[in-house]
């Protein structure tokens, strides 16, 4: 599971909005059992679920402060450093310690583009009545919880094997041979192919110490 495939679900979701205006009232209320309440946690949940990506989050729950108490407590908490499908928690001047959410599209300079429910453009941010794309200052996120998407899983170097690293460079190696000679290259790949310095395999592989020693030494014979 990708944090895209959540974000896939979610930018079906822009432009919904809850009927009838101001009730709170929408299939993601309904969906989690609390129709009429406050939607924002729920839409979060609802997409999560749609994208069979529910289980990455620490609680399935409608309240931004639970949902954050429980990823510190699972050590899915960040506060810096967010990524596409971070589940980011707001704290807007005057409202709530933790009023709103939403799921991160991509991070700018200056703060966070997400997808929210129950905001709007212009009016209320914290209990708008539609799904809207939203340009959000670091100012005011609290932090994210961190789903476990598959795309997070950092290779640790320290815990690898040297068969484990055996295999990784002969993984690399196979997907170098692929790549293709540049034009720059090609006239004088065909021309030390012919004259036998190198059989002209896997051209874009790495090349070890013993091949470049015999590829020297033969060039230097003819």
């Amino acid at each position: 599971m990708t944090a895209e495939k959540v974000l896939a679900v979610a930018r079906g979701e822009l432009g919904t909005k809850e009927s009838p205006a101001g009730s709170n009232r929408t299939k993601y209320g309904k969906w989690f059992g609390l129709d009429g309440y406050a939607w924002c946690m729920t839409f979060v949940m609802w997409v999560f679920a749609q994208a069979g990506a529910l289980g990455l989050l620490p609680k399935k729950t409608a309240s931004c402060g639970e949902l954050m108490r429980s990823a510190k407590a699972a050590g899915q908490w960040v506060t810096k450093d967010f990524r596409p499908g971070d589940v980011v928690i707001y704290d807007f001047p005057g409202g709530a310690a933790t009023d709103h959410t939403g799921i991160i599209e991509s991070v700018t300079a200056s703060g966070v583009v997400a997808i929210e429910g129950n905001t709007s453009q212009s009016g209320s941010q914290s209990n708008g009545g539609q799904v809207c794309r939203k340009t959000r200052k670091f100012s005011v996120i609290l932090g994210a919880v961190r789903p476990r998407f598959e795309e997070d899983e950092e290779l640790n170097i320290d815990k690898l094997t040297d068969a484990d690293l055996v295999k990784l460079a002969g993984r690399m190696q196979s997907a170098l041979a692929k790549q293709p000679v540049s034009a720059t290259l090609s006239k004088e790949l065909a021309e030390a192919k012919a004259c036998g310095i190198t059989d002209g395999t896997s051209p874009g592989a790495f090349c070890t110490r013993a091949q470049a020693a015999v590829m020297t030494l033969r060039a230097t014979k003819k």
